[in-house]
């Protein structure tokens, strides 16, 4: 007999017992019925993945059960099942059975377990959500957002400012800039025992305090529907940089028209509802505005964060992607911001992108402060990417 973990509790099943939580009713004249919290685990689970049975969410008919039964069940999964199960369970819901409109009632929204999925449904449908649920959809993002916050903040910062740092340090200093301890330690093997003293080859300031950001970061984030989960993790990247005193952070979304978010990074949640998901795509036109927007070439980073299925025109996309690789500019495409694996995109414009020198692949939310830390440091960035496992498309041969 195994245990099966839950949150808060432990429940000894038998392997036939297992089987028949798999393979559902069917099962039961080969597996035996199933008895006390197992029984009402089944129920749970049939009323998902059996939904015109005795338990199902669609018995009655029409395009859902009402709101009442689907919010016991929600409470029902979360009783059961641990927060990773419940938030598959929800998402499969959502597609399986059509519920997406069930988004928009309260005692819906009360009784749902929040992850970054069903915050980019909720910014889906932001512009229909009735008045009287819009600030229980907002607490719905708000809790979702703060929690990344607490997990992503510290990362970021820590990573971005050991970057700066390390860009910013002095090393031609005058005799009052010199940080001895620093300059002591990189000079150790240089120790001269008949003197009794180090000689230093290499000097190492304080770095100068700097009058105005090290770093312009220019996030351009394309809306369409397929990169919901990255616009939420991009919206709390931009809210950390732009926090930081010496990185001068820009985000801007785009479909077929751009809107620059940048005066609302100080709050992530009224950015998401100020995204519009979905609709075409013309990246030229998002990278064109993107490109007014930088001071310093050389002291800037573009993020361009898109499947890069273009509606615009690529020719002209091309030429500007040159244009700001040849002024200075770190100019980076994400395929993809989130931890969904390897994502759809247009093969062809990728390698093109890459033979002009701007490196593509997918990042996961928990490397995305290492590349901005390697993208500060001038790193080699498709290097960067391979020693840790993801893979930059190469130019067409």
């Amino acid at each position: 007999m195994d245990a099966e973990n839950r949150d808060d509790q432990v429940v000894t099943t038998t392997r036939a017992e297992r089987w028949r939580l798999v393979l559902g009713s069917e099962a039961e004249q080969g597996c035996g019925a199933l008895g006390g919290t197992l029984r009402e685990m089944d129920a749970a689970m049939a009323a998902l993945y059996e939904p015109e049975g005795e338990h199902g969410l669609k018995r009655r008919g029409g395009r859902g059960a009402s709101s009442p039964n689907v919010a016991r069940w929600l409470g029902d999964i979360r009783k059961y099942f641990p927060s990773s199960v419940v938030q598959v369970m929800q998402r499969d819901a959502l597609d399986r059975l059509d519920m997406r409109q069930l988004l928009l009632e309260r005692e819906m929204l009360e009784g749902i377990q929040p992850d970054v999925h069903m915050v980019a449904n909720l910014v889906s449908l932001a512009s229909v959500i009735p008045a009287g649920t819009k600030e229980t959809a907002r607490m719905v993002v708000r809790q979702v957002v703060d929690e990344l916050m607490r997990k992503l903040e510290e990362p970021m910062r820590s990573a971005v400012t050991g970057a700066l740092d390390r860009a910013r340090r002095n090393r031609r200093p005058r005799h009052a800039e010199i940080d001895w301890q620093r300059t002591i330690r990189a000079n150790l093997r240089h120790w001269q025992p008949s003197h009794r003293t180090i000689i230093p080859q290499e000097l190492i300031g304080f770095g100068r305090k700097a009058r105005r950001p090290q770093r312009e970061v220019v996030l351009c984030i394309d809306q369409s529907g397929s990169m919901a989960a990255s616009v939420v993790y991009s919206s709390i990247f931009g809210a950390v940089l732009a926090s930081l005193p010496a990185v001068s952070t820009k985000l801007v979304v785009f479909d077929t028209s751009v809107v620059d978010m940048s005066e609302q990074l100080d709050d992530p949640v009224d950015l998401l509802f100020g995204v519009q998901l979905g609709g075409g795509t013309d990246i030229n036109r998002a990278v064109a505005y993107c490109q007014e927007l930088i001071r310093e070439p050389r002291n800037s980073i573009l993020v361009l964060i898109s499947d890069l299925y273009e509606g615009g025109v690529e020719e002209k996309l091309l030429a500007r992607a040159q244009e700001l690789v040849a002024a200075g500019v770190q100019f980076i495409t994400l395929l993809a911001l989130s931890d969904e694996g390897r994502p759809a995109y247009d093969k062809a414009l990728a390698a093109k992108l890459a033979a002009l020198g701007v490196p593509s692949f997918a990042c996961t939310p928990d490397a995305f402060p290492g590349l901005m830390a390697a993208a500060i440091r001038r790193d080699d960035i498709n290097q960067w990417a391979s020693s840790r496992g993801m893979v930059p498309t190469r130019p067409q041969e």
